[in-house]
């Protein structure tokens, strides 16, 4: 075995000069930024607001209009329960806001329910808690671009044929502000953000007034074949069903706690501002346009929103201070989705390093961003808008779900880290792999908050799975466990490969190798050929030629230009009566390893010439690509390429091993 006694290595460290050229992608992403700079990426609280709360704040905009959805079934007098249903929505807002705020404080470096469930209930619900948010993530891109489409085609008729083509727009659009990092990402759409709040809180704000004063109405030419009897009454399910579709304005209240790390310093206390902000800001808005849409008579349809509805109710037509509502609303539903783009990378990168994603979402790009997890959520919610044809109400269905299952391990999981907490003595402590834990006096009641909170989001997802099922539910009731059964399968392919390449049980490498075999194919004998020849007789003694033999006159001639160029190295020639090279050389290979020495390396030398342009490639038949990949899956055996490359007018010789 090595040991560091006998071990003398020398390590040396030498800092690269390297800089990236300028290219296209710094015009459009900006100049790469060294690891050095990532302390300085960070946002505050403002700017976090317009990160992080995008989400819940644009929910604000459809929320309402999906409890009226299902109570339109019933008729015009079941309107009168949307907002007692939003009251009840906005009380379960507060609880989960609540819940996470403890869990903001006690895990500052982020992750939320995937953290919390993999340390406090294991890797199974971690990963259901995982599955369920990057799902949540994709439909946050899908939905929120979908639903701000559709703000756009209520002012805009004319447009409604191209929804899918605006929408996957958008989705490029954000995508590539992403790429440019958190804190420019944040700047830009800060503005966009609270020019949304301030025109709602005008527009609710004069729409109250009006109707505390009796001058504000109802909505002049409603929308036509908005409402259509398809139950017999005002029944429990569909109120229970109303308020499951209206449960889908907390969608993004877990982001924050996900997001911790891209704040300024102290993080958990301003995450946790932000996120009251946050609940405060949805909760008026929510209460305020439920409470209007009664008021107003406004009614369900596809091709005018409520927002839509509202706006022109209150500021009595389509002027300017509609279209700024409206305007407003289009970019804080199509920003909505920046905050699956914060959020999405980051919980990628946390399963891809424990091993339950492929590990390329680990990668931070040029920005300090993980640019393989933005640029996997843009195609695949590309994919879901074209599918569904940019329809809120068809994506709707799949969407909260997700949000309700992971809410509900992330509680579950703080309350059982509560009790852990409640059983160690004062100054003890337990070293997490998210957290520490210390003995707090206060444990029962922060266990009893989290345990209620956990209670109430998974009554509200066993109501959403039920009174949803028909409508879509049931392929996220499906896809989560799959997703689940994928993670397992790829961390078992690392764990396995972890354990192939251990060093655990290696006592090194034999000081001499005291047998190389080179076995080297040709298909011809030319420049290229003797570099290759030239680099395998510095590998060894040991050379053998090998040419398949296809055609009996081209053979002649390779047998008579080796013996003048070969310089005395062995020539095996394979006759292939079936015209097949790969496969004649493969079984050779075969018999040279069944009979090699126990401490013998096989190397093959690959002869590659390299056209001087790309194109000419494909005037070639690229037999040592081929060749390569073949003999790459021959366990055993060192495949060494030895290019040679052509020019035009002047002919360089070089070899290396790649």
């Amino acid at each position: 075995m090595l040991t560091p006694e006998n071990n003398q290595t020398e390590i040396m460290h030498r800092e690269s000069d390297y800089t990236p050229p300028r290219s296209l992608s710094h015009w459009m992403i900006g100049r790469p930024l060294s690891t050095a700079d990532a302390p300085h990426q960070t946002i505050g609280k403002a700017v976090g607001l317009a990160v992080f709360a995008s989400d819940a704040l644009s929910s604000t905009a459809y929320a309402t209009q999906e409890i009226l959805g299902v109570l339109a079934a019933a008729g015009t007098l079941a309107f009168g329960y949307v907002f007692p249903i939003s009251i009840a929505i906005v009380v379960l807002l507060a609880i989960v806001t609540i819940s996470y705020q403890q869990t903001i404080h006690a895990y500052s470096g982020g992750g939320g329910a995937y953290i919390v469930s993999r340390d406090n209930l294991g890797e199974l619900p971690a990963q259901m808690a995982g599955a369920a948010l990057l799902t949540d993530y994709i439909l946050t891109v899908a939905v929120s671009v979908s639903s701000g489409v559709a703000q756009i085609v209520s002012a805009y008729p004319a447009m409604d044929p191209y929804r899918v083509e605006i929408a996957i727009g958008a989705v490029i659009l954000i995508m590539l502000v992403n790429l440019r990092g958190v804190k420019e990402s944040g700047a830009a759409f800060a503005v966009p953000t609270y020019f949304f709040i301030v025109m709602m809180l005008i527009t609710v704000g004069i729409g109250l007034i009006r109707g505390l004063s009796g001058s504000l109405g109802t909505v002049i030419d409603p929308p036509s074949q908005a409402i259509m009897h398809n139950v017999s009454g005002i029944t429990a399910f569909l109120i229970l069903h109303a308020f499951a579709n209206g449960t889908t304005a907390l969608t993004g209240v877990e982001a924050i706690s996900n997001g911790i790390t891209a704040f300024n310093e102290p993080r958990s206390r301003n995450a946790g501002i932000t996120l009251i902000w946050m609940s405060v800001i949805l909760g008026s808005l929510f209460l305020g346009i439920s409470h209007l849409t009664g008021q107003i008579g406004a009614v369900f349809s596809e091709e005018e929103t409520i927002i839509s509805q509202l706006a022109r109710t209150v500021f009595d037509g389509r002027g300017l201070p509609y279209l700024a509502t409206i305007w407003g609303t289009t970019v804080i539903l199509i920003m909505a989705a920046n905050t699956a783009f914060a959020d999405f990378p980051r919980l990628g990168a946390l399963a891809a390093s424990d091993g339950f994603l492929p590990r390329q979402l680990t990668f931070r790009g040029s920005r300090l961003v993980y640019s393989n997890g933005i640029i996997t959520l843009s195609i695949i919610a590309s994919l879901l808008i074209i599918a569904f044809k940019a329809s809120v109400t068809l994506l709707i269905p799949l969407y909260a779900i997700g949000v309700f299952l992971s809410f509900t391990l992330s509680q579950f999981g703080m309350a059982r880290r509560w009790l852990k907490i409640g059983r160690l003595k004062d100054g003890e402590e337990i070293v997490e792999r998210g957290s520490v834990l210390r003995f707090d006096g206060k444990w029962k009641s922060k266990m009893l908050v989290n345990g209620f909170g956990a209670f109430c989001t998974l009554v509200v997802m066993f109501v959403f799975a039920i009174t949803k099922f028909r409508e879509g539910a049931w392929f996220v009731l499906i896809l989560t466990p799959v997703l689940v059964m994928i993670f397992f399968t790829i961390h078992r392919h690392y764990k396995g490969l972890a354990r192939s390449l251990s060093l655990e049980d290696f006592s090194g490498n034999p000081t001499r190798q005291t047998r190389h075999r080179v076995i080297m194919p040709i298909s011809g004998v030319h420049q290229g050929t003797m570099d290759a020849l030239r680099y395998a007789r510095l590998l060894s003694d040991d050379v053998t030629v090998v040419h398949i033999s296809l055609d009996a006159a081209e053979t002649e001639k390779v047998q008579k230009k080796w013996i003048t160029w070969g310089e005395g190295t062995r020539l095996v020639i394979l006759d292939s009566p079936y015209r097949l090279f790969i496969e004649p050389l493969l079984e050779y290979l075969q018999v040279v390893i069944a009979n090699r020495q126990s401490n013998e390396t096989i190397t093959v030398v690959v002869p590659q010439f390299i056209p001087s342009k790309r194109w000419h490639n494909l005037l070639h038949m690229q037999t040592a690509n081929v060749l390569r990949s073949e003999l790459l899956n021959k366990h055993g055996v060192v495949v060494t390429d030895v290019p040679y490359h052509v020019h035009e007018s002047i002919h360089s010789h070089e070899g290396h091993k790649e």
